[in-house]
């Protein structure tokens, strides 16, 4: 039987939200599968991904074949290096707690970076929702600029208009 890692579509039209499963080859794309492994929600920004990171190894190391997509977000949350690290160990290459420590370096530096996107788009979200409301302010001023000199002609028209009555009530007299 071959396996493969795949997504497994949920979500409703125009949101999709995907389950990270291993499932044999043959079943369909939302049909039939051994283990979940994890979630991706492309809906937000960074994209939200839970994966079992252990539980994708041994996956990995019992032979499944991931797709394109699952392999990028494997990467993404470093199953396929820590794949690749448990590779190295069981050939002897290096020991089981220096695999652990470069892993966990490499986590780190993960982590740092997607917290440095995260604050990259508040600081864009906040800084385009300040210049929205000085847009916002300008237009208003505009506004208010453009209607003050019809007020101002309708006070003078008002004041010339009550000047003539009060002369012509004057010569009445």
């Amino acid at each position: 039987m071959s396996v493969k890692i795949r997504l497994q579509r949920h979500g409703k039209k125009g949101k999709p939200y995907y389950w990270i499963v291993a499932a044999d080859a043959r079943s369909k794309r939302d049909g039939k599968y051994l283990e979940k492994l994890g979630a991706y929600n492309p809906n937000t920004n960074p994209a939200t991904v839970e994966l079992n990171v252990d539980g994708a190894v041994q996956w990995l190391q019992n032979g499944a074949q991931p797709t394109d997509t699952a392999r990028a977000i494997l990467s993404y949350k470093g199953a396929m290096l820590k794949n690749h690290l448990a590779g190295g160990v069981a050939k002897g290459a290096l020991t089981e707690e220096q695999a652990e420590a470069k892993f966990n370096a490499w986590l780190d530096e993960k982590a740092t970076k997607v917290m440095a996107k995260e604050a990259g788009l508040s600081e864009a979200q906040a800084k385009a929702k300040a210049d929205a409301l000085a847009a916002e302010k300008a237009v208003n001023e505009a506004r208010i600029a453009a209607a003050t000199p019809i007020v101002e002609e309708e006070v003078a028209e008002e004041a010339k208009a009550e000047g003539e009555e009060v002369t012509a009530s004057n010569e009445e007299e």
